[in-house]
């Protein structure tokens, strides 16, 4: 049995999935949430093995949500379900920890292929997806070229590290006995080292290419 859940805002889309995931043999939905606040609580005594999750929701976007529930349970398996196709949603979700992407135009039997396709380990995505994620990956190629040497001063990777624990500015200089000036000087490095913009994705990055 394949335990779902779903975190959806529209009533009517989401009553019709918990409606076909119910009546499908070997599926089950065991709970379903019209934002994620409401879903993240009931997190750690819900037992399920694939989330379908929105990304336009309500207070907490589905993007936020991901890395909140991942924080939480590391294995549990998030696959978007979405209006959005554009390349940058689509890497932020995947980036956030998304196991795959699918649009809500989906039919239902692809639908519940790919929840099984993620509880069996897989990263099922449309096909329009899938091209969006090759041509992201063609046009950073070079850069990953390029970064293939990328070198950060072990004061830098201590401060990316304390980043990554989500601590702030302020904590990360007092954790390391340094200004918080010195801290965003650090960080300043490391953006452009990894060629980034955000804490999110240094961090992200970082990890990916075995920093920290």
């Amino acid at each position: 049995m394949i335990n779902v859940a779903i975190v959806e805002d529209n009533v009517t889309i989401r009553e019709g999935l918990a409606a076909l995931i119910n009546g499908t043999s070997g599926y089950s939905c065991v709970g379903s949430f019209s934002d994620c606040e409401s879903f993240l609580s009931k997190l750690n005594v819900l037992s399920s093995d694939v989330v379908l999750m929105d990304i336009g929701l309500p207070g907490m976007s589905g993007i936020d949500g991901i890395s909140k529930a991942k924080k939480m349970k590391p294995d549990l398996n998030i696959l978007m379900l979405t209006v959005y196709e554009d390349n940058q949603t689509v890497f932020k979700a995947l980036c956030a920890g998304a196991c795959g992407y699918l649009v809500k135009k989906t039919p239902p039997a692809r639908l519940l292929e790919a929840i099984k396709d993620a509880y069996d380990g897989g990263a099922p995505m449309s096909s329009l997806i899938a091209r969006q994620v090759i041509d992201i990956f063609k046009q950073t190629q070079g850069k990953h070229n390029e970064e293939a040497d990328i070198e950060l001063s072990s004061r830098e990777k201590e401060v990316l590290t304390s980043l990554s624990d989500g601590n702030n500015y302020q904590e990360i200089a007092d954790r390391l006995y340094i200004s918080v000036d010195t801290v965003r000087h650090h960080i300043k490095n490391i953006y452009r080292k990894l060629h980034v913009h955000s804490q999110s994705e240094a961090v992200a990055k970082a990890i990916r290419k075995g920093i920290i």
